[in-house]
């Protein structure tokens, strides 16, 4: 057997030889550590970690993946007293009902006419609301403020929906001064054409101070210094916030933009059950109330559960493609691909 010639003293090693050993990299020792450890050495190591996500973890498994089970209705005539085992199986014949009945086709408009409405002009809402937040320089003001734009949150849609009935209704506030004006008395409540916009009133008015707490805590994470560099640099508080705070939050911003659009299609079901009757199902059906009234109300469960399956596969495929233009937009955005 050959043996090893021992290594060459440095000084007589050729530059070649000690640039390649400048430029490798060393392993770490907790690399090497990481590499050796084994699956259940990692998971006795991380115990207590695995164990406080363990009721987050059980609460996606019980209420959103063992749910997706029941998506087989979507391919049966359901009956509820047969069970799933020996209900027919009739394919895709509730998808064909569905989408033969021009009901559904007005739901689906007037889902997206009232999705798109809220996307653009709720959605910078709340980040125009955090940056107001963020600038109000005595912490006592602010906290004040916070707990108010917060609180509507907290309130039930009957109760919002009773306080806009007395403000904008037939017999509310506004159309008893435009009385005393001598103008036309208009219900907004029951108006179809701006059914759209109420709908982003309130949502505006009940959720917009609370879509600011994720906003306020990715301002909290821009570093203080770029603030003042840019001050010395002769920037303004436009300058300032063009340039540091919005791409500072813009990750987040881009993070719950594809989280919107994964439920453009639920434009949130009690607020508008509320008030479907006042403008009538044309203007007021969505696919929400829609699965409602001629799934469940109907007992049609196969139909029900077909368009409750067309919306969470879009919404899926909305995810998945905003993300990955996100992704070459250079924002991680949902999550990091596999190339990333």
């Amino acid at each position: 057997m050959a043996e090893t010639a021992p290594p060459l003293p440095r000084e007589k090693r050729s530059r070649r030889h000690r640039k390649a050993e400048a430029s490798s990299p060393s392993p770490t020792p907790a690399v090497l550590v990481q590499n050796r450890l084994t699956l259940r050495q990692r998971i006795k190591r991380d115990r207590v970690m695995l164990l406080l996500t363990l009721p987050g973890l059980l609460y996606f498994i019980v209420f959103h993946y063992v749910p997706l089970l029941g998506y087989v209705v979507a391919f049966q005539d359901y009956q509820p007293y047969l069970g799933y085992m020996h209900s027919v199986w009739v394919g895709f014949a509730n998808f064909t009902t569905a989408f033969g009945e021009p009901a559904f086709w007005s739901a689906t408009f007037n889902t997206l006419e009232i999705a798109v409405i809220q996307l653009v002009f709720f959605f910078p809402v709340p980040v125009a609301l955090a940056l107001l937040l963020n600038s109000i320089a005595s912490d006592r003001i602010r906290r004040f403020v916070q707990s108010v734009v917060y609180l509507p949150h907290f309130i039930g849609w009957v109760i919002i929906v009773s306080i806009f009935q007395q403000i904008l209704g037939g017999a509310g506030l506004l159309p008893d001064v435009l009385g005393g004006m001598g103008l036309p008395r208009y219900d907004m409540m029951s108006d179809p054409e701006a059914f759209p916009w109420l709908l982003t009133l309130q949502v505006a008015w009940k959720d917009a101070g609370w879509g600011t707490i994720i906003i306020l805590a990715a301002l909290l994470g821009i570093d203080k210094g770029q603030y003042e560099a840019a001050a010395i640099d002769g920037a303004g508080p436009r300058r300032r916030l063009w340039h540091v705070t919005l791409p500072g939050i813009a990750p987040v911003l881009i993070l719950l933009l594809i989280l919107n659009l994964g439920q453009i299609l639920s434009v949130g079901f009690e607020q508008i059950l509320l008030q479907r009757d006042a403008v009538g199902p044309d203007a007021g059906e969505v696919l929400d109330t829609y699965v409602y009234y001629h799934g469940i109300k109907d007992n049609d469960w196969g139909v029900a559960a077909a368009v409750g399956l067309v919306k969470a596969v879009i919404g899926t495929a909305l995810v998945l493609g905003a993300n990955k233009f996100a992704h070459r937009l250079g924002h991680e955005g949902v999550y990091r691909g596999a190339d990333r």
